[in-house]
């Protein structure tokens, strides 16, 4: 009599996020600033989280739903930035680097991205690796470029809430449709024919290709600033999609706002 094959195992549960989600909570305002100072002075409960970053064993990670991971990343990214910044708060700016950068800025700390290393899984891994070499190269979802924050006002929103699988579509909804409604980020100048877009869309625009590109309704444009465009299409009301769609109008990128995201 054969054998009934058996059922395969339920996938583990998602990383407990409690304890990221009260220091979200406690220190981040609706406008995503954060106020580093109190939470250096009480980064037990960050600290705890990071803490759960590093010790992740990775066959539970691999057993949960691609959303779940890829909201775990998310999180792991945006909070240990924020661990590098309370490590370093306040931040000592140098002369050279203040020539082109705010003195209270991430910009800063010398090697944030490329040379500071944070356990992930037991694993050390910078912040450059988390974003490019995991989010952006494991993940096709160009959306993420809009709730990874380092730190800048420049930057996306934080949430001051942790990401969540269950939830993560209508987060990632949520976060466009702040950034694309935040005259900063994205605005269009119909009298000038000019659309202005953030350094974030010029530097990944090419994440939005597979996607979104569509060269038929963006003639005139290159691969990537049509896929951006029909992106942002999606968010937009009706006039402002035929601007978007007009080659008469210039693409103008604005200058990044590299402060530090602080209350």
């Amino acid at each position: 009599m054969p054998h009934a094959a058996r059922p395969e195992a339920a996938p583990a549960a998602p990383l407990d996020y409690s304890d990221y989600a009260a220091a979200l909570a406690d220190y981040v305002n609706t406008e995503g600033l954060v106020h580093y100072s109190n939470l250096k002075a009480n980064r037990h409960a960050l600290d705890a989280f990071v803490e759960a970053i590093a010790t992740l064993d990775p066959p539970t990670f691999d057993s949960w739903k691609p959303l779940d991971r890829l909201a775990f990343w998310i999180n792991a990214y945006n909070a240990l930035t924020l661990k590098a910044i309370i490590d370093h708060y306040p931040i000592q700016p140098s002369l050279l680097r203040s020539l082109r950068f705010p003195q209270n800025s991430i910009r800063q700390i010398p090697g944030v991205w490329n040379q500071l290393h944070f356990k992930v899984m037991g694993r050390l891994m910078t912040l450059d690796e988390i974003e490019h070499q995991v989010i952006r190269k494991q993940f096709d979802e160009p959306r993420a470029h809009m709730a990874l924050v380092c730190a800048a006002k420049g930057c996306p929103v934080l949430r001051n809430e942790p990401y969540a699988g269950d939830r993560l579509d209508s987060q990632l909804e949520d976060q466009v449709t702040k950034f694309v409604h935040n005259p900063s980020q994205f605005r269009v100048d119909p009298e000038k024919k000019i659309i202005h877009l953030s350094k974030i869309l010029d530097w990944y625009g090419d994440d939005f290709e597979p996607e979104f590109a569509d060269p038929e309704r963006f003639p005139g444009r290159s691969r990537a600033e049509g896929a951006v465009l029909n992106f942002l299409s999606r968010y937009v009301d009706d006039a402002t999609r035929l601007h978007l769609q007009d080659r008469a109008y210039r693409i103008r990128y604005l200058d990044y706002d590299w402060s530090l995201n602080e209350q």
